[in-house]
């Protein structure tokens, strides 16, 4: 069942990615993003007030712990760390084709290894390390893909905001793991109140944004049309995260596994790319994304064999 679960999750995240396309094609970023960000928040807002008031059991799957406010400087600091990267993901994502994305974001494992390495002092082994080399030859030759489709990975500022969302999202990733193992948060409650912080601060730069643009600009940098999928991002992603976690609580999951399996998402906003919004050079990034996809294999192994 675990299997499953994690299946679900990768083709849910696959989704998300697509609507997340669909939905900033002639729309501005900042809207789309503060409305995810908005409908999030409302997922999670009746959990919070219903654990509260006592309508939800301690214990119970969508039971939301409480916390000293002391203790929501973290879940801050994470909001800001997620916002970044959603933000430059938004951006990259509207400007840059699924197929390019979808293989810069497969890549997030490596870069949440690497950044073990660095951080936490942890050591790779052989797998890891042929994982680690087999993503680094696979963004080169997607780069070399890149260029043939007029995109540079040295100078255009959409893929440098694609990069730095990958950075961000994997220094989140890094970041849970000392919000659980060090601080001792619970997950729900991260992931609840993260989602509140978010909306808080992505209205704030919702009117920022507003004002700074002058009248004649707003129908040019400003405009919005509503589309259903905009509704779609927040519920894909709770729909993933839920499934994701799900996964992980049966005592014989093999987190590795899972999160491999994860990272196949790829897969499905790929295949969307290239059949609805007629993207190019298919056949050279699907060679480079299943080089990347190799590298998940051989971090996958790695984990493995040092459990």
């Amino acid at each position: 069942m675990w299997f499953l679960m994690a299946l679900v999750s990768a083709l849910l995240l696959g989704f998300y990615d697509v609507a997340k396309k669909y939905s900033l094609k002639g729309n501005a970023v900042i809207p789309v993003l503060f409305l995810t960000t908005l409908f999030s928040a409302l997922l999670f807002l009746p959990l919070i007030v219903g654990s509260r008031m006592g309508w939800l059991a301690p214990g119970s799957l969508l039971y939301v712990p409480s916390c000293e406010w002391a203790l929501h400087r973290w879940v801050v600091l994470k909001a800001l760390i997620v916002l970044g990267s959603w933000m430059c993901g938004y951006f990259a994502i509207k400007h840059l084709p699924l197929t390019i994305v979808g293989p810069v974001n497969a890549a997030r494992p490596v870069i949440v290894v690497v950044g073990a390495l660095l951080f936490f002092g942890e050591r790779l082994n052989a797998w890891q390390w042929l994982g680690v080399g087999v993503a680094a030859i696979a963004f080169v030759l997607l780069g070399n893909t890149g260029r043939k489709e007029g995109i540079s990975f040295v100078r255009n500022r959409w893929v440098f905001l694609l990069v730095l969302a990958a950075i961000l999202g994997a220094a989140s990733g890094l970041y849970d793991k000392y919000l659980m193992s060090r601080i001792g948060l619970h997950p729900f409650f991260v992931q609840s109140w993260f989602s509140l912080w978010q909306a808080v601060m992505m209205l704030v730069v919702l009117l920022v944004w507003w004002r700074s643009l002058k009248t004649a600009e707003r129908p040019q940098h400003g405009g919005f049309t509503w589309r259903g999928s905009i509704l779609l991002i927040p519920l894909f992603l709770s729909a993933a995260d839920a499934c994701y976690f799900h996964a992980l609580a049966d005592s014989d999951a093999l987190i590795a596994i899972v999160s491999m399996v994860r990272r196949s998402s790829v897969i499905v906003s790929f295949v969307f790319g290239a059949i609805f919004f007629h993207e190019k050079q298919i056949r050279s990034k699907a060679a480079d994304l299943l080089l990347l996809l190799l590298s998940m294999v051989f971090l996958c192994l790695g984990a493995m064999s040092e459990g």
